[in-house]
């Protein structure tokens, strides 16, 4: 028997989803009154029927995958018109899972099991009890919106393996932690940031003039271009991410990282200076998988 699909079940690669208008009543009965005699395509896993404005998922399987249709072997109305949301979004990537969690929260339905989109360039898939994996990215701001987060959302967008993933910021604010140590100056880690203190603000990358009352807000490589620089240890809050990533699933940075990921759990650390495969094999170490996309 067909068995219900695992929560966040797309079809991979949505060729495997076939439409179809049909004119009946979109019961288990005329549905598989319907599909019992036709054949279908070797690669269809699930079917979608629309009846006006209902709309039902079926899954299927063919006898068999060798000639290019074969009849039907085994047929299951998974999700009739009372549990199967239409959502037609053209912004949306209808092969990218966490577009498809997205597009399905905008539209959420009370009781819905199956959601099908009709997204980008027309094309429909669905997705399954979407339940998309919350990942804090922990990152300091300013800027914003904050570099690792922005990565993170475009590896998100194009790597089509990653189950539903929604992305959290958990932001180190250095506006907060100026204002929470007050100091007659700051010393930042660099003009990156842009950040409007009320104090004097100096920048550590342009070796500044010292000065023995001022706040660095910096992490330990910042200390240690200080000891460097002026041979002497400032106060200092330290704003590393990872110093307060916490309990995973969590992407964030460290300066200490001088290139490639490291892991911890379902924790993943990238450089500062991260490139967007740092970012991606974070991500999907996270959620689980390989570093790298199998070959299909």
């Amino acid at each position: 028997m067909i068995p219900d699909p695992a929560p966040n079940t797309i079809t991979r690669p949505y060729r495997g989803l076939s439409v179809q208008e049909v004119d009946i009543p979109l019961t288990p009965r005329a549905i598989d009154d319907l599909l019992r005699p036709r054949e279908i395509y070797r690669r269809t896993a699930f079917l979608v029927l629309r009846s006006g404005d209902d709309t039902a998922l079926v899954g299927v399987r063919p006898v068999s995958l060798g000639p290019l249709f074969s009849p039907v072997a085994e047929l299951r109305v998974l999700s009739g018109p009372d549990t199967t949301v239409w959502l037609d979004d053209p912004a949306t990537d209808v092969g990218n899972a966490s577009a498809l969690a997205a597009a399905a929260r905008s539209g959420h339905q009370d009781g819905a099991l199956a959601y099908v989109v009709r997204g980008r360039f027309e094309h429909v898939n669905f997705i399954w009890r979407p339940e998309p994996l919350r990942v804090r990215v922990t990152e300091v701001v300013p800027p914003y919106p904050p570099k690792l987060l922005s990565m993170a959302e475009q590896a998100v967008a194009f790597d089509e393996d990653l189950p539903p993933v929604e992305l959290v910021l958990d932001a180190v604010d250095i506006r907060a932690l100026a204002a929470d140590h007050p100091a007659p100056a700051f010393l930042l880690p660099c003009r990156g940031s842009g950040a409007e203190l009320d104090g004097e603000v100096r920048f550590l990358d342009t070796h500044p003039s010292y000065r023995d009352d001022w706040l660095l807000i910096g992490c330990e490589r910042s200390r240690a271009f200080h000891e460097q620089f002026y041979g002497s240890e400032p106060d200092r809050v330290d704003l590393c991410p990872k110093a307060r990533a916490g309990a995973g699933p969590v992407l964030t940075k460290c300066c200490l990282l001088e290139r490639g990921v490291e892991y911890a759990g379902r924790s993943a650390t990238v450089p500062w200076g991260a490139n967007l495969d740092e970012v991606r094999a974070a991500l999907r170490a996270i959620c689980g998988l390989p570093a790298m996309a199998a070959a299909s």
